[in-house]
């Protein structure tokens, strides 16, 4: 196997929607990081069954709603 061809494999903090942190091994960011999750399973609806507000990112949903309001 080559050498420096696979990226480093180490301990992150990934801390959950309702404030809940565990420690998983990844490669996302360095030793030690803390991953903060918008959804997960305790709040998405697909594993909830829930409706859930939708975020409005940068303002996308407003724009899209503004651009099709007078549509149909």
């Amino acid at each position: 196997m080559k050498k420096d061809t696979h990226p480093e494999y180490h301990l992150i903090t990934v801390k959950m929607t309702d404030g809940t942190e565990f420690q998983t091994k990844s490669t996302w960011g360095k030793e030690g990081d803390v991953l903060t999750l918008d959804i997960d399973p305790t709040s998405h609806p697909a594993w909830t069954g829930g409706n859930q507000q939708l975020m409005d990112r940068g303002g996308r949903v407003s724009r899209f709603k503004d651009k099709f309001k007078g549509f149909v």
